[in-house]
């Protein structure tokens, strides 16, 4: 089978998604939310991936998958309840 694409290159005077997002990233609203995100949720990725080694799922489907998520997630949380001394 063939597949055939036209591109059209860009629409006059109609702005794409992608541009939209460029320029509300780049205002002093976007900077600070990017700012806030780095600060709150990429760690906890950060934190899934190198510490607790969770580069790929270890299981199949979904119900699956989501369980194991949840468990990294849950253990991630108790860590950080023992780290701020509810642990005592």
């Amino acid at each position: 089978m063939r597949q055939v694409a036209f591109f059209r290159g860009k629409r006059d005077g109609v702005e794409s998604h992608t541009e939209r997002m460029k320029r509300r990233i780049d205002s002093t609203e976007g900077k600070q939310m990017i700012a806030a995100r780095f600060a709150t949720v990429e760690p906890v990725f950060g934190n899934l991936r190198h510490n607790k080694r969770l580069d790929r799922f270890t299981l199949r489907g979904r119900t699956k998958v989501d369980g194991q998520w949840k468990l990294y997630c849950m253990v991630h949380n108790i860590e950080k309840l023992g780290h701020h001394g509810y642990a005592n």
